[in-house]
């Protein structure tokens, strides 16, 4: 019943992609992945590093498990219980089906192992919150998302920068400990704090999520600024900027 090490990610892929098939009436399935996904998580993970996929002359870790991680998973695994439940009085898929990436894109960022995972998930999780926005549809929705991905998306690119010349400083794309040290450092800091909305770099927040649907704002307020405090207590923890 238990999949060893599964990354928690896939039983919410696997079910945003089924769900768009499947009768309105047989939406509350979608109930069943987090509550499976958590459980898994808890009788089937182990601490260490798994499910390496090569990548170009690089790999990238899917799986790395330890005590913060598993801390954040379980609560992301409840956090899509809830907002999942929310939802059910909605009969519009694309809410629902983006839901479910959303918080399954939250947890692949929370799990991967390395720098490169985390700037896929990072994207991904702008690409599936920002239809939360727009499954409004209301012109205000639609230029209040637009502002939000360019946010979300730029915030991407400084950490694909800051990831890169981190690796030609060190030789590694390690999602660990990084700290306040070089030029590679201060742009992933300020990539995590954009998505962490730090003050003068939260009028996304601001903009988007009021026009997000009820539903859509549920899911927002769950996810996207916990993975970047998340990312922010992995890699600079105690750090002192004063």
């Amino acid at each position: 019943m238990w999949i060893e090490n599964l990354p928690p990610f896939i039983p919410f892929f696997v079910g945003a992609m089924l769900l768009p098939f499947l009768p309105n009436r047989a939406r509350y399935f979608a109930l069943l992945i987090p509550v499976w996904g958590g459980l898994n998580l808890f009788f089937g993970a182990s601490h260490g590093d798994w499910l390496n996929i090569p990548m170009l002359e690089f790999s990238v870790q899917l799986m790395h498990v330890d005590k913060l991680s598993l801390m954040f998973g379980y609560l992301f695994h409840i956090a899509a219980f809830i907002s999942i439940t929310y939802s059910l009085h909605v009969k519009d898929k694309l809410q629902q089906t983006a839901g479910l990436l959303y918080a399954g894109s939250a947890l692949g960022a929370v799990f991967c192992g390395d720098l490169i995972g985390l700037f896929i998930f990072w994207e991904l999780l702008a690409l599936t919150s920002v239809w939360l926005i727009w499954a409004r549809r209301t012109q205000k929705a639609n230029a209040a998302g637009i502002r939000y991905l360019i946010f979300q998306v730029f915030s991407g690119v400084l950490l694909l920068g800051g990831a890169l010349l981190h690796f030609n400083d060190t030789g590694s794309f390690e999602f660990t400990y990084i700290g306040l040290g070089s030029i590679a450092s201060w742009m992933i800091f300020f990539a995590l704090g954009i998505k962490c909305a730090f003050p003068f770099l939260h009028s996304w927040l601001t903009d988007g999520y009021p026009e997000a649907t009820p539903t859509g704002t549920v899911f927002l307020s769950a996810f996207t600024t916990k993975v970047a405090i998340f990312a922010l207590a992995k890699t600079f923890p105690g750090e002192q900027l004063l």
